[in-house]
């Protein structure tokens, strides 16, 4: 297969871009290892003090954990990869030698470029199948204090809903609209904020504009009693998505489910500024480690004897870390809704993708 012309040698190509990945993975195990071993010993603590956890527990914490800490960081390994390659090329005046040749500096970083687009979609295929369900099950086991998993992984749990000036508690949710069911429920029945009785049974269905339950039980706070209900209806007013939408963790979705629950939300008048934030970010998160070999490019420019490659690295790890600081400023201000969610996700991208084009230019010159 032959290259586009913008790649003047295939093998100058293969040589960069096969040096950039290997650098890029190695620094990724190696922060991958190092950040796993610190959270785990402020972790392993309270898994273990569960009755009846082990090695296994530490071993499935560490299964749900490292795909988090793999797609946070690992930008920041292409970042590093990035500066570690271009700097070990300029020292050995190989970036001399490929600009004497008649490259320019977007053809010496084209190979990078290259690669880096390929890392990015592994990182977004990598965050749509492995990372929400890791999410998802991590947080599920850490509510119940790293106890028993709930049987079905994929259900929402511990919601909380307000029903006038009663509360009413589900472990567990199954369904959505109509069809939802839920699993251990726990009313509490308050007067003028005051506990009166607490209503429990092991599930309820929607019936009308309210929720039947059956098999309840009901423990009167004044008396000191518990005593069987039977069916009663619950929450009159309370609308099926108060249950199924009140607790949606944009970590724990992929693109679609993310898309789809915004879409839910929509339809039930809830606000979904936030969410739409994180799922334009989604896409932009996986591409900032395009952006990474644009940033990191100084590295590679200026003669090396001159004595400022150290500075150059510096210079382009800051503007690395300046977007990532920029890109959770912009996330934050979205969720506040001072930005608009595209702006949020994208403003940073945009930014740095044309300060590091400035950059690059005027290193060239």
């Amino acid at each position: 297969m032959k290259l586009p012309s913008f790649f003047p040698s295939r093998t100058v190509a293969l040589y960069t871009g096969r040096l950039f990945l290997t650098r890029t993975f190695a620094i990724l195990f190696a922060l991958v290892l190092v950040l796993q071993a610190l959270d785990l010993l402020s972790e392993s603590g309270r898994i273990l003090a569960h009755d009846g956890n082990g090695q296994s527990e530490i071993l499935r914490y560490v299964g749900l954990r490292a795909p988090q800490i793999i797609a946070r960081f690992l930008p920041f390994s292409v970042l590093l990869g990035t500066i570690l390659t271009l700097s070990t090329l300029n020292q050995n005046s190989e970036v001399i030698a490929l600009k004497a040749s008649g490259l320019s500096a977007h053809q010496v970083l084209a190979p990078l470029v290259l690669a880096s687009i390929g890392v990015a979609l592994l990182s977004f295929g990598f965050n749509e199948r492995i990372v929400p369900r890791a999410t998802a099950t991590l947080s599920q086991w850490q509510r119940v204090d790293y106890g028993p998993l709930p049987i079905d992984r994929g259900d929402r749990s511990n919601v909380w809903v307000r029903s006038g000036d009663d509360l009413i508690q589900a472990a567990q949710i199954r369904g959505r609209g109509n069809a939802a069911l839920l699993g251990g429920v726990s009313v509490y029945q308050r007067d003028r904020g005051r506990l009166v009785s607490i209503v429990s049974a092991p599930a309820g269905r929607r019936e009308g504009d309210g929720w039947r339950l059956e098999n309840a039980t009901r423990f009167d706070v004044a008396a000191g009693g518990l005593k069987p209900v039977g069916s009663v209806v619950i929450g009159r007013g309370v609308r099926p998505d108060q249950f199924t939408l009140s607790n949606i963790d944009a970590d724990g979705l992929s693109f679609a489910a993310l898309r789809s629950a915004i879409g839910d939300l929509g339809e039930a008048g809830r606000p979904t500024k936030a969410l739409e934030g994180a799922l334009w970010h989604k896409l932009s998160g996986p591409l900032s480690s395009v952006l990474m070999p644009l940033l990191g490019a100084v590295a590679a420019f200026g003669v090396a004897r001159s004595g400022k490659l150290f500075v150059r690295a510096v210079v382009g790890m800051a503007l690395g870390f300046a977007y990532f600081v920029a890109d959770n400023f912009a996330l934050a201000m979205g969720n506040l809704g001072a930005y608009p969610p595209f702006l949020a996700a994208w403003a940073p991208f945009l930014l740095f993708l044309m300060l590091g084009e400035a950059v690059l230019i005027r290193t060239e010159e």
